[in-house]
């Protein structure tokens, strides 16, 4: 048995220290937002968040999570969480959507650390996430959006 704060709640669940979050979160939790993509941290389809941290969850073990914030998609909210999920249906990002969990789970890690990112740091944030349907260049545009809005509203 094991416990992680998840989404601002402590849950507690029986896996092996060694069980990967990926497949904690979607088999042991049933939180299926969170995708698997490679199985090797090189797609991003399962990014979450620890300690505000964009993080590869299909090669995190359980046993790293002791004492860390963990959210995941569904959990994401707030002001930058809520930036970019609003950029993401204005600029129609998702064509299969398979990835986008974890494309707007890396963008918002970047605007929460940095709000005004250039185009080359959204660039470099963004590279580690796979879109195999190439919108590549409406996730960019989204991430712009949703900075300048948070520079908006106070």
């Amino acid at each position: 048995m094991a416990t992680l704060l998840l989404n601002g709640k402590s849950v507690t669940v029986d896996a092996a220290p060694d069980t990967p979050l990926l497949w904690v979160l979607r088999d042991h939790l049933h939180l299926t937002g969170t995708k698997f993509g490679c199985g090797a941290a090189l797609c991003g389809a399962c990014t979450v968040h620890v300690d505000g941290v964009a993080t590869r969850s299909c090669v995190t073990p359980l046993s790293a999570l002791t004492g860390k914030r963990v959210t995941s998609i569904e959990g994401l909210q707030g002001r930058v969480g809520s930036a970019v999920q609003a950029a993401w249906d204005k600029h129609q990002v998702p064509q299969c959507g398979y990835c986008q969990s974890g494309q707007v789970m890396t963008a918002s890690a970047l605007l929460a650390k940095n709000a005004k990112p250039t185009d080359a740091q959204i660039v470099e944030a963004m590279q580690g996430n796979i879109c195999r349907c190439g919108t590549y260049a409406r996730i960019e545009a989204a991430v712009r959006d949703a900075a300048g809005s948070l520079e908006v509203k106070p």
